[in-house]
């Protein structure tokens, strides 16, 4: 069949074999078809998405929709795996944890612990670091022999500090879509968190919404959050910046997770969104670009939140993300997570109270991982 497909686009003669028949042209002009779709495929891609999302819902303050977006190229990036990296892999899930140049403890913690899973559950995953450029000369020597020596790092073209990790998160974003389309779902995390795919799948599994097929975005969720407009703090949003009284609700950026179909729509909307002075906190910034693109945020009560949850063995292992774990205690809880266990009637009340002190923890979150816990 290939040789009889081969023979067919070869140029066919007359009798006299001076004339050529029509077919050799047809067959020039859908291959250069082809390349011209190869070639502006990131234009196609973010056209018809940004006709989805203008048509979705209207726009929400202090952020436009997306009008023409350029396509993300590996120029623009300092450091960067392979751009084939995924294209080999195939994730089902690909995991982004934003870390800073001089944590290379806790990137390796989570290499030695969840980073170093490449299949859960079945499926292929993956984790790669995104870092920003480091302002000591030395470090960023160490950053680029980490990255020869791991190949799994990303480096923007932007200082590495806590007032660029909107900047982070845009960059983050586009490498995913421009290079790992073909991963389900995407998993932001902050490299002191304590991440379990292997939780993360089995809730997506269990849940009766066809995530693969929509829109997810999905983590803890915050409600009615007011900005900040104390000058000396470091969340201060002044209201020229951003006017409205309140948020829309977003996930906390300690950890959530997209949807493929979600990831486009918020990345051409962060690409395409007026960056404001000083810019808004990241997870922030990524609910307004959700909102705009017509993406609501989902309530996991598996994703912890800002105050640490207290360990326990069969509570870690029901928990999608626990944040504030150093290292050392990372590899520890991590090796905890492997083992069978048996939750307790002391931990249960424990962690009940633990709930109704710190009021950020409701108690469903408590009977959903026990509920896990027992399956």
């Amino acid at each position: 069949m290939v040789g009889r497909g081969l023979w067919v686009c070869k140029p066919r003669f007359g009798k006299r074999g001076s004339r050529l028949g029509v077919l050799p042209y047809l067959c020039a002009a859908a291959a250069t078809a082809a390349l011209l779709a190869l070639l502006f495929v990131d234009l196609i891609e973010s056209w018809v998405t940004s006709i989805g999302m203008n048509t979705a819902v209207e726009p929400h303050a202090g952020i436009i929709p997306p009008q023409s977006v350029p396509p993300t190229r590996p120029e623009e990036f300092l450091l960067m795996p392979s751009p084939l990296v995924c294209q080999r892999a195939k994730p089902y899930l690909i995991t982004m944890v934003i870390s800073a140049p001089a944590n290379q403890r806790a990137r390796q913690a989570v290499r030695d612990t969840w980073g170093g899973e490449v299949e859960v559950r079945g499926l292929r995953v993956m984790t790669l670091f995104m870092v920003g450029v480091a302002s000591d000369p030395g470090l960023a020597k160490l950053l680029i022999e980490e990255a020869r020596e791991r190949g799994d790092l990303i480096q923007g073209r932007f200082l590495d500090s806590y007032s660029n990790l909107t900047l982070k998160t845009l960059s983050m974003l586009g490498w995913a879509r421009r290079f790992c389309p073909q991963a389900h779902f995407m998993a932001k995390v902050d490299d002191d968190v304590l991440f379990n795919p292997s939780a993360l799948l089995h809730f997506l599994n269990k849940s009766r919404n066809p995530y693969e097929q929509g829109d997810l975005y999905l983590g803890r969720v915050h409600l009615h959050v007011a900005p900040d407009r104390d000058p000396e703090s470091k969340h201060y949003l002044p209201s020229g910046a951003y006017p409205p009284s309140v948020f829309p609700d977003y996930c906390s950026g300690t950890a959530y997770v997209l949807s493929r179909s979600a990831l486009l729509k918020i990345s051409l909307a962060a690409s395409a969104s007026p960056l404001s002075t000083p810019l808004p906190p990241e997870d922030v910034f990524v609910g307004l670009c959700a909102r705009t693109a017509g993406v609501l945020p989902s309530h996991c009560p598996l994703f912890s939140g800002g105050p640490g949850v207290p360990y326990g063995r069969c509570c870690y292992q029901a928990m999608v993300s626990v944040h504030h774990v150093p290292p050392r205690e990372m590899l520890h809880y991590w090796a905890g997570c492997s083992s069978g266990c048996k939750m307790s009637l002391y931990f249960i009340r424990a962690l009940f109270f633990y709930n109704i002190y710190s009021a950020f923890f409701p108690f469903f979150f408590c009977v959903q991982k026990i509920r896990l816990c027992e399956e």
